[in-house]
């Protein structure tokens, strides 16, 4: 969705990187917190103890421990040029052919699949288990193509312009997804990650406002197991849609806002700047192109086929996005900031990375198990991005976000626990923490 915002690597200068020093990094924690004390985990992170610890222990913990709470002040982070410096200058280079060969491979898949169902699954309603098992083999497959177009808009598929952008409008705009639309948005979201009014998408509500308070109720009301279902349903059903169409979950400072329809921004800062707004109705025109072809099939073939083969994959596609998105970016315990505390290589480093399996990590080109290393910066092809995953992990261990909790149980959480934020602690300890209840917030 972006054409990449960050800085190129051949032609950036990295700072040498340096390992802050233990007391140093201690120092900077204590001051984050609020407290005197602090200790170092045998894993290299950094642990809230004694006062600190007291601190947070009204925040429910994810697999992470609360590592995410000890960040300290963005003035204490290292330098958006001395993380890039960490990382080694190969996982910068892209490889068109390799590009292209995944980009296959992923396309010969989703086509594959679709086709030996057709050949093989009646069109008939009493099949129906087997076309909703289809839906999400295939769908599940299919992601993989929305991950290759994702690089696409990231300029981390060729150094060919023409070729990245030429597939990713293909791959996207059949998924119905405006590709340069995507890409502005997108960008957004890269450049403010969890900040609390800027960021683009998965932006939480603030308790004390409409939204928040709202929600705290729905919860109140609906008791935690009702109201669990209910967020995974409009999160992953109708979460992608709804984003496209108005904006939802994006962040107050641009309101209300449209991916085929420019001009629709309430906000005080436009979504699509300047020369973006032409480029959203170029996407259109791919996107349109498709529904009329779909439009096609559906008068000569009738709803069926359309139904089996393309719409219940396509909803399994936009589930995986949703899920992905929303996981990488929300746990109990991973702050969100406002302006005064937020930069940008601390929005990076609140990303999550998750275990997805082989599997899935094959299929989706790893886009959930490497995600730290994406937010550092988005130019890094998915084949580069587990060796930079490694150097990010060495370098940096007290910022790295790693939770081990298995999928199915942390979405439960995120969904339950994640209600809305509130403020937690006054000048450089400032933060927003999630709460799922009505009462008073602590200091």
């Amino acid at each position: 969705m972006l054409m990449s915002m960050t800085m190129k690597p051949a032609t950036v200068m990295r700072a040498q990187c340096t390992r802050t020093t233990t007391t140093t990094r201690v120092a900077a924690v204590t001051r984050a917190a609020g407290v005197s004390a602090v200790r170092r985990v045998a894993t290299g992170a950094i642990a809230l103890d004694g006062g600190a610890a007291g601190m947070f222990d009204d925040i429910d913990a994810s697999g992470m421990n609360r590592k995410a709470l000890a960040f300290p002040h963005k003035e204490d982070f290292p330098s958006r040029s001395a993380v890039l410096g960490s990382i080694p200058e190969d996982c910068f280079k892209k490889d068109t052919v390799k590009s292209l060969a995944y980009a296959a491979i992923s396309t010969a898949m989703t086509v594959g699949c679709g086709l030996l169902a057709a050949a093989f699954i009646p069109l008939q309603a009493a099949w129906w288990p087997a076309w909703l098992a289809y839906a999400a083999v295939n769908g599940t497959i299919a992601t993989g193509c929305w991950v290759i177009a994702h690089e696409c808009g990231h300029n981390a598929f060729s150094d060919n312009r023409f070729i990245q952008d030429a597939v990713g409008y293909a791959l996207h705009s059949v998924l119905l997804v405006p590709y340069f639309s995507w890409q502005r948005s997108h960008a957004v979201h890269h450049s403010r990650t969890n900040h609390l009014t800027e960021g683009e998408t998965h932006v939480p509500y603030v308790k004390g406002e409409i939204k928040g308070d709202l929600n705290l109720k729905a919860k109140e009301t609906l008791g935690e197991g009702p109201f669990a279902i209910l967020q995974l349903v409009t999160h992953l059903v109708f979460g992608w849609p709804a984003y496209l169409l108005t904006g939802a979950t994006g962040g107050s400072a641009r309101g209300v806002t449209n991916h085929f329809l420019p001009n629709i921004n309430t906000g005080a800062l436009e979504l699509f700047p300047g020369s973006w707004k032409k480029k959203v109705y170029y996407s259109d025109i791919g996107v349109f192109a498709f529904v009329g072809v779909l439009a096609a099939w559906v008068m000569n073939c009738g709803w069926a086929p359309f139904l089996a083969l393309y719409l219940g994959p396509y909803t399994f596609v936009n589930v995986w996005l949703v899920l992905y998105t929303w996981l990488q970016h929300t746990d109990v315990d991973v702050q969100h900031l406002a302006a005064d505390e937020w930069s940008y290589i601390k929005g990076a480093f609140l990303t999550i990375d998750r275990p997805y399996g082989p599997v899935f990590d094959f299929l989706h080109h790893r886009i959930g198990s490497t995600h730290v290393a994406h937010h550092v910066e988005c130019a890094i092809p998915h084949y580069k991005a587990v060796k930079a995953t490694e150097a990010l992990k060495t370098t940096y261990p007290d910022y790295y976000l790693y939770d081990p909790t298995p999928i199915w149980p942390a979405l439960l959480r995120v969904a339950t626990k994640c209600v809305a934020v509130a403020k937690r602690g006054e000048g450089k300890g400032a933060m927003w923490v999630f709460v799922d209840k009505n009462e008073p917030a602590t200091a």
